[in-house]
């Protein structure tokens, strides 16, 4: 960005915030303190949007202006940064880092891509499948930066090292991102705005919240979605039908990799006892009412750091290597968006905007679905959709509530909205434009996917409503 782009748009967050505490909120035509709390909300998604610095810096916006304005009480947002959603993704970083030395990463990857065929079709199916698959498993990027370089690899393989000019590579890495934020929505281990929307309902509700209970209410859009997305990828014409020595080229990376490693089997197994505990938290609920996910992947992954590699004959996780690997910007970001909800919450800016929305004689039908999903989904296209869950679902309980409706089911639709990000260069599609992908391809392509996938997370949200 250039200088005189990047200042103006350094300045113009803070104007923001400026005119509307000030020009709503002194005027009297909002509440002060409400009003600090959406300039605050203005502030960072306009920084989010422009970047005039990183969004991980942005997140740190709410205990800066906090601590200026005294907006709500300072411990309410500084507790946002090491709440216990922190510590879970922290738990699940910890448990997924020695992957990338050991190998595991890529065994689990090859393995699932090892059937793949040569055609087109069969190369669109299977990525977009097995990104939906391990993003019910692990956080989405995390999915789009173990995938997208084998991806990568495996064209190159083919012939295709200039993947901005490669016709076959913008389908295959388009349905490696779109798979996984589809896949990413059907589980809390999916990212960090499942995680948010838990924290959400769990103040609403005063109550823990069962991860089960997510999969259930979720579970037919993942798959709903996933079909409207393949069948919508595979209808499109293609000037690249088929390519040569796919099959093969995985076979053959599997196979160097030899049989399974100790270390893999251990890290393998307690990733799985980590996820599984999270599912059947019910059943142990009441003998250990304190070990709530969080904590367990805590647990689970403190044991890397004492378990002794077989092959390396050191700890299979070091501290060196938990620093490089844990994503402590997805953690800030994570924790940014926590800490705004609070200061919406707090200073009575969701009470105020859930007026202003409950005024457009809105019904609870699907008229205010549509709403809260173009709202939601507009925000995951300009951000990212943990941005998304925390700027747009204490507004969907807000007006909810105010309209004396259970508030749950709308926070469902929402999410299935906010859980799809496919047109611009940012969040996880980042990391498919770093490796060569055509932003202005991922635009086009994206415009009609995004179109059906929206009318999907609409209609399924509204008949879960109904029903």
């Amino acid at each position: 960005m250039e200088t005189r782009k990047r200042i103006i748009n350094l300045i113009v967050g803070p104007l923001l915030f400026g005119l509307f505490a000030v020009g709503f909120g002194k005027t009297g035509i909002v509440d002060y303190t409400a009003a600090k709390g959406i300039g605050t909300a203005l502030w960072m998604i306009y920084w989010w949007v422009t970047r005039p610095v990183d969004i991980t810096v942005t997140a740190l916006l709410p205990g800066v202006i906090n601590a200026i304005f005294d907006i709500v009480p300072m411990e309410n947002v500084i507790s946002q940064y090491a709440s216990s959603s922190i510590i879970l993704i922290f738990g699940s970083c910890l448990l997924t880092a020695p992957w990338s030395e050991i190998g595991l990463d890529k065994r689990i990857s090859l393995k699932a891509l090892s059937l793949i065929g040569p055609s087109m079709k069969s190369q669109i199916t299977v990525w977009l499948l097995a990104a939906v698959i391990l993003s019910n498993m692990m956080p989405n990027v995390v999915v789009v930066a173990i995938f997208t370089p084998i991806a990568v690899s495996m064209l190159a393989a083919a012939g295709y090292s200039d993947i901005k000019k490669c016709e076959a590579a913008t389908p295959i890495l388009c349905a490696i991102a779109w798979g996984s934020q589809v896949g990413g929505a059907g589980t809390p281990l999916g990212g960090a705005m499942n995680i948010t929307a838990i924290s959400f309902i769990e103040d609403y509700t005063g109550q823990e919240f069962m991860y089960v209970d997510w999969l259930k209410n979720m579970l037919p859009y993942t798959i709903i979605a996933t079909a409207v997305v393949l069948v919508t990828m595979l209808l499109k014409p293609m000037k690249t039908t088929t390519l040569s020595g796919t099959k093969e080229y995985f076979e053959k990376c599997y196979a160097d990799l030899g049989p399974m490693k100790k270390d893999e089997k251990i890290s393998l197994a307690l990733f799985i006892a980590a996820m599984l505990g999270s599912f059947v938290r019910p059943l142990y609920a009441d003998i250990l009412p304190g070990l709530v996910p969080a904590y367990l992947f805590l647990i689970l992954g403190f044991v890397n750091f004492i378990i002794i590699s077989a092959e390396k004959k050191e700890m299979l996780l070091t501290w060196d290597r938990a620093q490089q690997e844990v994503m402590w910007g997805m953690l800030l970001l994570f924790a940014g968006g926590l800490a705004l909800g609070q200061i919406l919450t707090g200073s009575g800016a969701n009470d105020t905007l859930a007026n202003l929305i409950s005024s457009a004689h809105l019904t609870g039908g699907l008229g205010t679905v549509v709403i809260f999903a173009i709202f939601a989904c507009i925000v995951s296209e300009m951000t990212n959709s943990t941005v998304s869950a925390a700027v747009t679902l204490p507004i969907v309980i807000g007006v909810t509530s105010k309209l004396g409706l259970n508030p749950l089911p709308y926070v469902f639709a929402t999410a299935m909205a906010m859980n799809y990000e496919s047109l611009l260069p940012v969040s996880v599609r980042a990391i498919s434009v770093s490796y060569g992908l055509d932003p202005a391809k991922l635009m086009k392509e994206g415009i009609v996917v995004t179109f059906f996938r929206m009318v999907v997370a609409i209609l399924v949200g509204y008949l879960s409503i109904v029903i």
